[in-house]
């Protein structure tokens, strides 16, 4: 066991709290990585608010990045050192979904392993498959991917979720033609990336609709052609008639229930939703089936950009290094772990593209 400092939420809605507890070493297949950065997404703060469910106490946290300092028996292709980027994504590479190039929604679900984390004993819940709300993580290494470049980690941490579910949205789940028109419904951190990878795969329009002027504006930045404020009587009229017609494919990444409500208003025929947005957990929403049974429209879910991470993230490091992708603009403020609950608070304010908890690593070599 080694002594960590981490964020450990004790009760749903309340403030975490900075403790010491135990993270325990690396077994099979598993590293060790100890952590520069982790981003503070809407998931763990839906789940901290209890929207989800789950057993307390718990250490959240997802998008993070730093170097392994230990490793466990049967790891390939890792060494001590390795600047990595860590993700949610377990697989088992054995499963169907895995077979099939599916890893995001692998089939196994056991847990071969002792807990990870604890507090004079009793269990800590590392959700996510990673607890990354803290110093150090335990992880399997299916869910790490290596990064060859010297790559900020603040700016590596955010490939582990906001960047990969949109650009993968886009790629990977609706398979966006050149020429198609697109509609992104909500300009946080995962909007912007389904904008700029809808920008890249070459899509002709990209109007973003968001209830705030200044993440319209930021939107544009990221490629959006055109921007519609959500709080206009009919929004997905202003899309159309900006456009020309319904759009081919729209992106909810927003976890609001009522917004999947009018997401197919902005579809053009054969058209379809692509549901990134997580709203909480029993909220359902109402179609007119009809409809899109009448015009070949459809609805399809994306869980993290239905990416593999091997093959994905290092494709999208290197757009960036090529500079045809934007990342160190997703930051908008860094801060320490102590300051969690203020960066959860400036978080939930709606205007952040993405904070980042940054922790003072020491390398090992």
């Amino acid at each position: 066991m080694v002594k960590i400092k981490a964020a450990v939420c004790h009760e749903f809605g309340a403030p975490l709290k900075i403790e010491t507890i135990d993270l325990r070493e690396p077994i099979t297949g598993e590293v060790e990585v100890t952590l520069g950065a982790v981003a503070v997404c809407h998931s763990d703060i839906s789940f901290a608010d209890g929207d989800w469910g789950g057993d307390l106490p718990a250490v959240y946290g997802h998008e993070a990045a730093g170097f392994i300092s230990k490793i466990g028996d049967a790891v390939k292709g890792f060494e001590i050192g390795d600047r990595v980027v860590v993700t949610l994504i377990k697989s088992c590479g054995n499963c169907n979904n895995c077979s099939e190039g599916n890893p995001t929604i692998c089939e196994d679900n056991s847990n071969a392993g002792p807990p990870i984390l604890s507090l004079k004993g009793k269990t800590i819940q590392q959700v996510m498959n990673c607890g990354a709300f803290a110093e150090k993580v335990v992880v399997d290494q299916s869910q790490i991917v290596k990064l060859n470049t010297d790559l900020n980690l603040a700016t590596a941490s955010l490939l582990a979720c906001g960047v990969i579910t949109g650009i993968g949205a886009v790629v990977n789940a609706a398979k966006l033609r050149p020429g198609q028109d697109v509609v992104v419904i909500g300009a946080g951190g995962v909007g912007l990336n389904a904008i700029q990878g809808a920008r890249i795969a070459g899509a002709r329009r990209i109007v973003a609709v968001d209830t705030n002027d200044d993440k319209l504006a930021i939107a544009k930045e990221f490629g959006a052609t055109d921007g519609v404020l959500a709080t206009e009587k009919s929004p997905w009229r202003i899309a159309k008639s900006l456009v020309g017609r319904g759009a081919d494919i729209v992106f909810v990444t927003v976890g609001n229930s009522s917004v999947y409500d009018i997401a197919p208003r902005y579809l053009g025929y054969g058209g379809k939703v692509v549901m990134v947005g997580m709203p909480k957990t029993g909220d359902k929403s109402v179609y007119e089936p009809v409809m899109m049974a009448a015009v070949s429209q459809g609805m399809i879910g994306s869980k993290m950009g239905d990416v593999i991470i091997k093959r994905d993230i290092p494709w999208i490091v290197d757009l960036y290094e090529q500079g045809r992708l934007k990342l160190d603009e997703l930051v908008s403020k860094t801060w320490t772990l102590d300051q969690i609950n203020e960066a959860i608070a400036d978080t939930k304010l709606g205007s952040a593209k993405r904070n980042v908890i940054v922790f003072e690593a020491k390398q090992a070599s």
